[in-house]
């Protein structure tokens, strides 16, 4: 078992307040990620679970559990760090089976974990090698290897891909969640990068300034945000956001995606200049410059040849539009 529960938990650095009450609850099994922009607090946050950062006030609590006085390595949680944190002068091997051999396990059920968790992770060939003859991306499979043999309640991920190029954050992050699939493990992860938490979460908790701004599944964060924070950020590319007396609406504000404006080069709500373009094979994304609202950008599947510099109209479909009021808060209807 490994569910976790927050119940008010603030943090603060002497007068500074990082952490400002945060309640949540992760059921076992679950996979959730903590994503935010710089600074939001969800490391901390992440650090707090951990045991490795004091709680200022509220409960952490681990299968219904008060473990704000207990010591990190009695939380049973095994964390994965943003650096690989690996012996060098250790085998792969080794470095998998240190936990256990400081635990005072056998030599068999050492083995035992370490080539069930190389298994799981494609490291058989890779055993015997130390880490400076590994790639980046196989010495933080070697990392996660290493919380796999400890079998613990919880994992916790401190964006673990943030150090690996793109193609290899991909494949990785598919290992994890083959892994999650696989272990069935609780497993908590932070990271900036809103595309990581939306293919990889069962749940996702949008953090800002301290605060938990919103939490549900990715694709209910995607069509219902419950304000422009999170309509922003969870998205990529990010939503637009029109003034509404602009388009003539009562709003203050309205949200478009992308790929629910239309471009055309003869009628539109919203006339513009083609700023930029992006071809990106299988989709087109064109910024378009318009007076009173900014840099907008439209998402067109496949290949366009529109210009820059070239005049053309836009116009949101409002029946995919979201609006907000003048406190940013979704307004619902």
């Amino acid at each position: 078992m490994g569910a976790l529960t927050l119940t008010a938990v603030t943090k603060s650095f002497g007068k500074t307040d990082v952490i400002k009450g945060v309640d949540l609850t992760v059921a076992d099994g679950e996979f959730c990620v903590f994503v935010g922009p710089s600074g939001c607090g969800k490391s901390t946050l992440l650090r707090m679970i951990a045991g490795l950062e004091d709680v200022s006030d509220g409960e952490v609590a681990i299968d219904g559990v008060r473990v704000n006085e207990t010591a990190p390595a009695k939380r049973e949680i095994a964390m994965v760090f943003q650096s690989y944190a690996l012996y060098p002068h250790l085998t792969v091997r080794d470095n998998m089976g240190l936990a256990l051999k400081q635990a005072g396990e056998s030599r068999a059920a050492i083995g035992e974990s370490v080539n069930k968790a190389a298994g799981m992770l494609s490291l058989d060939a890779l055993l015997d090698r130390r880490p400076a003859e590994l790639s980046g991306g196989q010495r933080q499979r070697v990392a996660i290897g290493r919380a796999i043999v400890r079998t613990p309640k919880i994992f916790l991920f401190d964006e673990p891909l943030s150090n690996l190029d793109a193609a290899l954050r991909v494949a990785t992050r598919i290992e994890i969640a083959k892994l999650h699939r696989d272990l069935k493990a609780t497993m908590i992860y932070v990271t900036h990068d809103q595309v990581e938490a939306m293919t990889l979460a069962d749940k996702i908790v949008v953090l800002r300034a301290g605060r938990v701004e919103q939490v549900g599944k990715p694709m209910e964060l995607y069509n219902n945000p419950a304000n422009t924070f999170v309509a922003g950020f969870i998205g990529s590319p990010q939503m637009n956001m029109l003034s509404g007396a602009a388009l003539g609406i009562k709003a203050h504000t309205l949200g478009i995606r992308p790929e629910h404006l239309a471009i055309s080069r003869d009628k539109g709500d919203l006339a513009g200049r083609v700023s930029h373009v992006e071809k990106l094979g299988g989709e087109t994304l064109v910024y378009v410059q318009v007076d009173g609202q900014g840099l907008l950008t439209v998402r067109l599947l496949g290949e366009y040849d529109w210009q820059v510099d070239e005049p053309v109209h836009l116009t949101p479909d409002q029946t995919r539009a979201f609006l907000f009021d003048a406190d940013g808060l979704r307004i619902r209807g």
